[in-house]
């Protein structure tokens, strides 16, 4: 598929997801906010990212992502284990080691992840520009 055609396809979605605007009272059962109510928490990316270069420690994603507590490290790859992204295996070592890794559907996340990731990268300076901007002109600003 070229770029050109998956770029078409990636609206597609967005046209479709603005056709149904009318969430399921029950939002689990909308896929598109069932997943990206996991991907658009503060800490999924970041530990996705993390773990593309292979398994790690606790203690070892916790220094690559920096300012996470050890409370919401533990809850975010909870969450991420319970959606199948990553793995955690306990080695039988006194105390226990535990080493987390990328699942192959958390696999699978790092290409969408790199194309948002890039966006970013390529629009930063542009949307710091315009809080700028909008907070000079804010009322009350």
């Amino acid at each position: 598929m070229t770029r050109e055609l998956q770029g078409n396809h990636d609206l597609d979605v967005l046209d479709r997801m603005a056709a149904h605007p009318g969430a399921p009272a029950d939002t689990g059962l909308c896929p598109i906010r069932d997943v990206l109510d996991r991907v658009g928490q503060k800490w999924t990316l970041l530990l996705l990212i993390a773990l593309k270069s292979g398994p790690k420690r606790f203690s070892a994603l916790q220094r690559q992502v920096g300012d996470i507590s050890k409370r919401m490290l533990t809850q975010s790859l909870r969450e991420l284990e319970r959606d199948g992204l990553i793995s955690r295996t306990v080695y039988p070592t006194k105390p226990p080691s535990v080493e987390y890794a990328l699942t192959p559907l958390g696999l699978s996340s790092l290409a969408p992840i790199a194309v948002l990731t890039d966006w970013a990268d390529q629009n930063h300076d542009r949307i710091r520009a315009a809080r700028a901007n909008y907070d000079g002109a804010a009322p009350g600003g």
